[in-house]
């Protein structure tokens, strides 16, 4: 029962394959193995995990925590979401930038998040249940993040999906985050420790 992986173009953001068996009954899947995850250069230890449900539309993000940066593996149990990682890391070649990749209950697809990154997701179906494991503790001091609709990002929000912007659902506290401009000149690194 192997699991396989697949790099993306941001050093560090990977996608894992877990191994899934299904026959008439339903499914097995095979999500981790400490052993493969040290092989590839994967964290084997998390402090945390945490679980969300979320209504079609609905955009979480963009968050990560200036201090006691997450990484996370996160798989969507049920329904469907369009996950983003924004790259935060001063001095990585691809600061600013980011990535998207559709995880759900169909295609059983892991994606691993080194701290570092913001990160969000839109909600593709009613009652999306996403679940993430976290390499650190969760900081509530230190939470952060970059508005969702940032212009200097520029994320392509699937918006189509969901019926499109009139459609989105997202949190007062959500709408309000700092522009990429504003962390960028704040010129605070995240760090992974205090």
């Amino acid at each position: 029962m192997a699991l396989s992986l697949e790099k993306t173009p941001i050093e560090g953001l990977t996608i894992i394959h877990p191994h899934v068996f299904e026959d008439e009954r339903g499914y097995f899947i095979k999500d981790f193995e400490a052993s493969f995850f040290k092989a590839n250069g994967l964290p084997i230890e998390f402090l945390e995990t945490n679980e969300s449900k979320s209504k079609k539309g609905t955009i979480r993000g963009l968050h990560f925590q200036q201090h006691y940066s997450q990484g996370k593996l996160i798989r969507v149990i049920k329904g469907d979401v369009f996950d983003v990682a924004v790259d935060l890391r001063f001095g990585s070649p691809t600061f600013g930038k980011w990535m998207g990749f559709e995880l759900s209950e169909y295609n059983h697809d892991i994606l691993y998040i080194p701290d570092g990154f913001a990160h969000g997701f839109l909600a593709l179906e009613d009652d999306s249940i996403f679940s993430y494991k976290c390499t650190n503790k969760y900081a509530p001091e230190f939470d952060s993040g970059i508005r969702f609709n940032d212009a200097d990002i520029n994320v392509e929000w699937p918006v189509d999906k969901i019926g499109g912007w009139d459609k989105v659902i997202t949190s007062e506290k959500d709408a309000k985050l700092q522009s990429l401009k504003d962390f960028i000149a704040k010129n605070e690194p995240i760090s992974f420790d205090i």
